[in-house]
């Protein structure tokens, strides 16, 4: 795996080093937005997880997240901040961010949190070496107008395709669609989609699920429904 790691907190890093190094991972650290972009504009394809601190000098966080997205829609990307507001968190989620860690934290813990992500994102993004097989084209999940592969990742709605999802995005939406008309609480969301011990809150789901939802508004009719007071479902039935 190669991670990119973007912080300006050189003991931090020293101690991440530490822990990537014994999972026999390559790591880069960048020490400011600006190096940040350098290093990942460089060869956006080599990175599989980007570890990304909201506290930078030179350039804000934020935006070094928005310019990452708009190159690479799909690459895992982490938030590691201080900020605990539920603005900056929720502002870092629609941004685009898979996932959150609030400082101070720990390296543990951040580890099964990498694992997790890159985990789900390879299991949605694997093909077949040999080329397409009848497997690889049949679509897992299909409803009235919503198709999707998991091994491919190919997705469409109202026949077109949806290809700048990212990982957690992907799965929230394959999480929706597999159970149509099912009402999901943002508790059952949480131990679903995030597959380990998640210590965020609801306002995760909450922010996910409106990215998603401006990725799918120009499609035709809005196929995720809020059912008041209690959570999210997918229904395209009606539409």
């Amino acid at each position: 795996m190669n991670i990119l790691m973007i912080e300006d907190n050189h003991s931090v890093c020293e101690m991440m080093a530490m822990f990537l190094k014994k999972q026999n991972w390559h790591y880069e650290f960048a020490y400011d937005g600006i190096e940040a972009e350098e290093k990942f504009n460089a060869d956006p394809e080599k990175w599989d997880i980007i570890l990304l601190d909201l506290n930078l000098p030179k350039k804000d966080g934020m935006q070094v997240a928005a310019d990452i997205r708009r190159v690479s829609p799909t690459v895992p990307l982490i938030m590691l901040t201080a900020r605990d507001t539920e603005s900056d968190q929720v502002l870092g989620l629609e941004i685009g961010a898979d996932d959150y860690v609030t400082k101070p934290f720990s390296a543990i813990t951040l580890i099964a949190r990498i694992k997790a992500l890159y985990r789900r994102s390879q299991l949605g993004g694997q093909k077949s070496a040999t080329g397409s097989t009848k497997a690889e084209n049949a679509y897992d999940v299909e409803t009235k107008h919503f198709k999707m592969n998991t091994k491919t990742r190919e997705v469409f709605l109202y026949g077109h395709e949806i290809s700048d999802l990212t990982p957690k995005e992907f799965d929230l939406l394959k999480t929706l669609a597999s159970k149509p008309r099912q009402v999901f609480t943002r508790e059952q969301l949480l131990q679903l989609v995030w597959d380990y011990e998640y210590y965020g809150d609801e306002r995760t789901v909450d922010a996910h699920i409106k990215k998603l939802r401006q990725k799918l508004e120009d499609l035709g009719p809005q196929v995720i429904k809020t059912v008041w007071g209690v959570g999210y479902k997918f229904d395209d039935e009606a539409n």
